[in-house]
């Protein structure tokens, strides 16, 4: 298995791609997060967002665990979650792995593919 990978991320899925290799999909399982205004107590609206939190975490750990051997990782995505993944591999040690952070929108497989192997083709790590 090579050891560059390449990660399209959102909140509801990553296709993660190790060079020379197809890309494999990484379900969440959540659907767009949606914040509520707050109760009057706003107890309910806190919930669902811890909730929303955990489930958001153990996505994100499985995607790690799924990228582990990993020895250069490039993120792009188009919200917030390429971001909250690089902090989540830098708090697991990993951000010295990270080359490359990237806002792009919603690509098809085939797309996320292409770019990863042209942006490791380009560069030598």
């Amino acid at each position: 298995m090579n050891n560059q990978v390449g990660l399209w991320i959102d909140h509801r899925e990553a296709f993660v791609v190790f060079a020379n290799e197809e890309a494999e999909d990484i379900k969440s399982g959540l659907e767009k997060h949606v914040r509520f205004s707050m109760s009057e107590d706003g107890k309910a609206d806190d919930q669902r967002d811890r909730q929303f939190q955990t489930h958001l975490n153990q996505y994100y750990d499985k995607v790690i665990k799924h990228i582990a051997s990993a020895k250069s990782i490039f993120i792009f995505g188009p919200g917030e979650a390429k971001v909250e993944f690089k902090k989540r591999l830098e708090g697991e040690g990993m951000g010295g792995l990270i080359v490359g952070v990237e806002t792009v929108d919603k690509m098809t497989p085939h797309q996320i593919e292409a770019k990863i192997h042209q942006h490791f083709k380009q560069r030598v790590y």
